[in-house]
């Protein structure tokens, strides 16, 4: 991994946070936050290890063929704790594994098939668990909840599979878009699928918190949910598709605090605000805002700061101002995966911004500490 983060920086942002928990707040009745529960409060037998400055890194699927495929577990456990090392040398100390990113599973499940780059015998995830923790690094498990296998895909899984029997019986739940498929989050089977898959993970493993990006609606296309919506009895499309997300949302984050309060629920949307409601029906400003929905949002804010349309610094402080003291954290996502390369979507004069300015996340990570933001993530 490249070496990008000052050490500067690193201990400015760091300084005094240790290892201590972030405090989980219980929710009332009337929807408002109560009183805080502490570590000594929880009963079960795993004590979540979580930072109070999260400085993290996500570890997608995409690398898997680098470090998982055609490995057994001792040679994946070399790449993985190498891959670590070098990331606690970062001052990395919370990675976001994704641990099922297409209708599948980088773990031991009884609900998904394995994942593709997943051909061992091993268990991955144990393994990232096992490594992480004895670097003191926090381990949440990356999910996407919606997003399926091709077609092509579906076809050669086992005929047990629960998504591929709804298919093959006609269930509403699972719609075709440009030929993946993926959940329908506007009916109640789904959200219990959902909500199984976060009880497997948490009721197996000793995670610290699970975490969700920016895959929710897969298209705006009045076609993937017609029929659902005409049954509904609403009229506004756009309305009830953001209230059918943050349902779902809630039932991830219920499941979790149902296994224990203390393990966190994250979730990362894209950085355009404005897209998050108009192309993705993601309600971010109620999930940062009232309580019950995550205990950190992380805006991906993959821009530069000549960026035309979505400079860095005003899209910083826009979710600065949206999330306020609302006492959900706010970690910045930031793309390392960037630099070096053309940014063709940063409009002309920037368009060269990440190869002209090699200190750009340097200097955003700077930006970062001095808004009060309570942490940053890094794409690599």
């Amino acid at each position: 991994m490249k070496k990008l983060i000052l050490a500067a920086f690193a201990a400015t942002f760091l300084l005094g946070t240790g290892c201590s928990q972030i405090p989980v707040y219980d929710v009332s009745d009337n929807g408002e936050r109560g009183e805080i529960t502490t570590a000594t409060e929880e009963k079960s037998g795993y004590v979540p290890l979580n930072h109070e400055k999260q400085v993290g890194m996500w570890l997608p699927y995409v690398k898997f063929p680098e470090y998982m495929q055609g490995r057994n577990a001792e040679s994946f456990r070399e790449e993985i704790s190498r891959i670590l090392e070098d990331a606690a040398a970062d001052s990395v100390n919370t990675v976001y594994f994704h641990v099922h990113p297409m209708g599948d599973a980088y773990y031991s499940s009884e609900i998904y098939p394995k994942g593709a780059y997943y051909d061992g015998s091993f268990d991955p995830m144990s393994i990232v668990l096992e490594e992480a923790h004895n670097l003191g690094i926090s381990v949440h498990a990356w999910i996407n909840p919606l997003r399926l296998q091709t077609e092509s895909e579906m076809n050669e899984l086992p005929d047990s599979y629960i998504v591929k029997q709804w298919i093959k019986n006609g269930k509403p739940f699972v719609k075709n878009v440009n030929g993946r498929w993926y959940l329908d989050p506007a009916y109640p089977a789904t959200l219990e699928l959902l909500g199984s898959t976060v009880r497997e993970i948490t009721e197996n493993y000793d995670v610290d918190g699970v975490h969700i990006d920016d895959y929710f609606y897969p298209t705006t296309d009045t076609c993937f949910d017609s029929e659902s919506f005409a049954i509904s009895g609403e009229t506004d499309l756009a309305s009830w598709r953001t209230e059918n997300v943050s349902r779902f949302v809630k039932k991830l984050y219920d499941t979790v605090k149902a296994k224990d309060k203390r393990l966190l629920f994250g979730i990362s949307p894209q950085g355009n605000i404005k897209d998050d409601y108009e192309t993705q029906y993601a309600d971010v400003e109620r999930w940062g805002t009232e309580a019950g929905f995550c205990d950190y949002i992380i805006p991906q804010i993959y821009f530069g700061f000549e960026n035309e349309t979505m400079p860095f610094m005003t899209v910083l402080q826009e979710w600065s101002d949206l999330l306020g003291d609302s006492g959900v954290s706010l970690i910045i996502g930031l793309a390392a995966y960037k630099l070096g390369r053309e940014d063709k979507w940063a409009g002309k004069a920037a368009e060269l911004e990440w190869i002209n300015d090699p200190d750009i996340i340097k200097k955003q990570i700077a930006a970062v500490i001095g808004s009060g933001a309570d942490g940053y993530a890094l794409y690599y």
